[in-house]
């Protein structure tokens, strides 16, 4: 297998739960280990870096969150903070600094941005030797023909579930939906690929497709990335299915002391009972996605994809 997953760890499934919490727990130990492996060697911990652009709520969560797992498991880490009135040219300035930084492992550039900065532009000024995130067309392209790579995070994720669950993929249908370049395009081509997880026929959904149920109630996989909760119901999925949430939305919810919950574009309730496998949300791929961006750059510390 060229793109190498972490070491199987093979979880006992009394349930039909894909717990990404516990796995994740499981995978932050090993990192944390590592880590300390490398210190006694003499060597530097693993630095990861984060530019954060204005005030967005969500945003500013997942980058703290990234923070706080850094200093568990023994990484350096830098939070760069600017506002949402900061140029183009400045943020572009920001991340040459980064890329030229050789005390940085890796850094990401936490999305959205403001309107009047182009993303792509800044995806693509990115050191690809540092690009974390999997964004940057040369590890995207390598991706695509099976070429050692940092792969996009929350797809990462998604396979270290499959397989460390035992999930069987080869000759299922996997359905994706969504076409996003951060999570159901990259998930279409390693669903896709021959190797384990992969193997699988895939067919890529997105908001043009039409009767959408059609697609989705003949999958064996289906992996949903929309941002729409409860989108996807009971009546749209096979018996036996294994469904992957990618989608957390903010519900309000006067119940809960913050104001709100976090729900999935699966309907939990009604869907989960048809399933031989699900991810809950929370505690599903969300957690994955932050330890995977955790092993890009511990890969990216060790010079284990580019020299």
């Amino acid at each position: 297998m060229l793109i190498e997953l972490p070491q199987k760890r093979v979880i006992k499934q009394t349930m039909q739960i894909l717990n990404g919490k516990e796995l994740a727990r499981i995978m932050k130990g090993e990192i944390k280990s590592k880590v300390a492996r490398m210190v006694a060697q003499g060597k530097r911990p693993p630095h990861l870096a984060a530019i954060l652009v204005g005030k967005d709520g969500a945003s500013e969560t997942y980058v703290n969150h990234k923070v706080k797992i850094c200093r568990e498991v023994g990484f350096e880490s830098t939070l760069l903070r600017m506002s949402d009135k900061v140029t183009e040219k400045e943020l572009l300035d920001q991340v040459d600094r980064f890329n030229k930084a050789d005390f940085i492992d890796g850094f990401i550039v936490q999305l959205p941005l403001p309107k009047h900065i182009e993303p792509n532009k800044v995806i693509h000024a990115i050191d690809y030797k540092k690009d974390v995130d999997g964004f940057h067309p040369m590890n995207v392209g390598r991706m695509a023909i099976g070429q050692p790579c940092y792969l996009p995070a929350t797809p990462y994720g998604i396979m270290q579930l499959l397989e460390c669950y035992n999930v069987p993929t080869s000759g299922k249908h996997c359905v994706v939906v969504g076409r996003s370049n951060i999570v159901g395009t990259p998930m279409s081509i390693l669903m896709s690929r021959n190797a384990n997880p992969g193997n699988c026929t895939v067919t890529l959904c997105h908001s043009r497709t039409q009767n959408l149920a059609t697609y989705t109630k003949k999958a064996d996989i289906l992996i949903v990335a929309l941002g729409q909760p409860g989108f996807i119901t009971a009546d749209m999925v096979k018996q036996g299915a294994v469904v992957i949430d990618v989608g957390i939305t903010r519900v309000p919810d006067k119940n809960k002391v913050w104001g709100y919950s976090l729900k999935g574009d699966v309907h939990f309730p009604t869907v989960s009972p048809k399933c031989s496998f699900i991810t809950p949300v929370p505690g599903g791929v969300g957690p994955m996605t932050v330890i995977s961006l955790l092993l890009n750059t511990l890969k990216a510390a060790n010079k284990e994809v580019y020299s």
